[in-house]
């Protein structure tokens, strides 16, 4: 009856999967497997016949490949600003110190190319660099990913752990030199109240003051004698009036120097104002900038700030509309209404999955990774099936809309669709290496796993040698970026366990979409150059 039961590869796939669960939850000392343990009971089934069809495999694939490259994308592109060109170059050098100690450990214990491209991917817990090397040499190269995969989890926890305490790092003084930068680059936007006491400006419309222009800051309301109103660029500013003005620190100190006099407390919206907040979810707004709409005169409301991802952004002109962008906004309650209209302002749209642009971006990506580059007759490259799903995703994923379709996938269902696809993959492939992983292991096993370690050793130390002595990397960024280099989810949670402050998550996010990409080119490379 069990027999039978197996036999079907849909129940077979999802005890896999429980199991894989249940193995993964399993912590030593805060060390556990988590999704990844999939592929070890999966390696177990396949030595005992239990084979998932390719197909499933291959789907799951696709959908994990493409998923990762539509998170990544914003910030694949972002990363080369401010100090991401620093991290960059170190998930470069951490990715080529990998590929060349996989070169040198195949020539050491004598490994074939299908163990060499495993051992690189095991030892750096990349599964997307799997997927790669699994399309090029055959499934038998995740036997190998299985051998060097555990020391490539351990040791890189290990090593961010310890990497502090070696280097005698105060990291609560490097968490406030942090804070302290990034307050420069995303400074708090707050509001103040203003007394028009300043005889130059009496008597002029605002659009003639060009106040946003020149302090940055925005002019919410503003109160004549008891009239509560919201301004548009015909308005006048009178002796005595109060506005409310919002934006930086040093937005709205130039404001004071502008307007005349501060004064305490606050300005009541009046009868006839609200204040409401709005979600941009009309697909024909990404991309629009501020200015384009016009709001103010339009609609005869204000947008004081833009909230995205997280961050508050003053809205300037030239700010492009993104989907999900929350807007702040003040204006008469009818006007409002007609406002949010145009907003969109649907939260179930924020939650909704549009399959159409998941289906165009995978066709997209299929065809590019079969566009084939020759390289003086000898060498050729193609992005192959992973590449070319990954590469379009980040692109159309940084771009955000294209036309009537915009590429963004709602987080929760992002997650979700990455999940499923990893866990096909993995139950997949596992199996499918599971008929040959005991012969392989006796044969060769331990020169495996000790290749494994010398792989997952050594660009940490090149990247922690490099991000300190010459692209002077402070310890918390380079925590993540090392994790990030590494591909290590569970590192990342190591590093994020020892500080408060995000710096480990952002250079994680910084640096994981290039180590991602690089990895795959190298694989690639290997297996066409052995």
């Amino acid at each position: 009856m069990i027999l039978e039961l197996f036999q079907s590869p849909y129940f077979a796939l999802f005890v896999i999967i429980a199991l894989g669960f249940m193995l993964g939850r399993i912590s030593i000392k805060g060390i556990s497997l988590d999704v990844s343990a999939v592929i070890f009971v999966a390696l177990l089934f396949g030595h005992y016949g239990i084979v998932i069809p390719s197909a499933l495999s291959d789907f799951g694939m696709v959908l994990f490949i493409f998923t990762i490259g539509i998170q990544a994308g914003p910030g694949f592109f972002d990363s080369f600003r401010f100090k991401g060109k620093n991290l960059v170059v170190l998930a470069v050098v951490i990715i080529a110190s990998a590929a060349l100690a996989s070169i040198c450990v195949k020539y050491l214990f004598d490994l074939d190319i299908i163990q060499t491209t495993g051992l690189l991917t095991g030892a750096l817990t990349s599964t997307p660099g799997l997927a790669t090397a699994k399309e090029l040499v055959g499934n038998n190269t995740a036997v190998a990913y299985g051998i060097a995969y555990p020391f490539g989890v351990i040791g890189v926890i290990l090593f961010v752990k310890l990497l502090p305490r070696l280097l005698k790092t105060d990291i609560q003084k490097i968490e406030k030199e942090i804070d302290d930068t990034k307050l420069e680059q995303y400074p708090q936007i707050s509001s103040r109240i203003f007394k028009v006491t300043n005889n130059n400006i009496l008597g002029q419309r605002l659009s003639d003051l060009k106040i946003r222009s020149i302090t940055g800051a925005v002019i919410s309301r503003i109160k004549h004698e008891n009239e509560y109103s919201i301004p548009n660029p015909k308005s006048i500013l009178y002796k005595d009036d109060l506005i409310k003005a919002v934006g930086t620190e040093e937005s709205l100190d130039k404001m004071k120097m502008f307007i005349g006099e501060q004064v305490e407390g606050d300005l009541p919206l009046g009868d006839s104002l609200d204040l409401v907040t709005g979600l941009v979810t009309n697909k024909n707004l990404v991309n629009v900038r501020l200015a384009t709409l016009n709001i103010q005169k339009n609609f005869n409301c204000t947008i004081t700030r833009v909230r995205r991802s997280g961050i508050y952004l003053t809205p300037t002109p030239d700010l492009q509309l993104k989907f999900g962008d929350k807007l702040t906004i003040v204006g008469a309650k009818e006007d409002l209404k007609e406002l949010l209209k145009l907003l969109g302002n649907d939260v179930k749209r924020i939650s909704d999955t549009d399959f159409f642009p998941i289906a165009l971006g995978i066709i997209l990506g299929v065809l590019f990774g079969k566009i084939n580059l020759s390289f003086g007759g000898s060498f050729s490259f193609s992005f192959g099936l992973t590449g070319g799903v990954l590469l379009i995703a980040l692109l159309v994923s940084a771009k955000g809309k294209t036309g009537p379709i915009v590429w963004n996938i709602s987080s929760a269902a992002n997650q979700l669709l990455r999940q499923l696809g990893l866990l096909l993959f993995l139950a997949g492939v596992g199996t499918s290496a599971g008929e040959t992983v005991v012969q392989t292991f006796k044969e060769t096993g331990w020169g495996l796993f000790l290749g494994g370690v010398i792989i997952t050793l050594v660009p940490m130390l090149i990247g922690t040698f490099v991000g300190l002595r010459f692209l002077k990397i402070n310890i918390l960024d380079l925590l993540g970026a090392l994790t990030g280099g590494m591909t290590s989810t569970p590192g990342l949670a190591a590093a994020d366990s020892m500080t408060r402050n995000s710096a480990p998550s952002i250079a994680y996010a910084t640096v994981y979409p290039v180590a991602m990409v690089f990895l795959i080119i190298c694989v690639q490379i290997i297996a066409g150059l052995f």
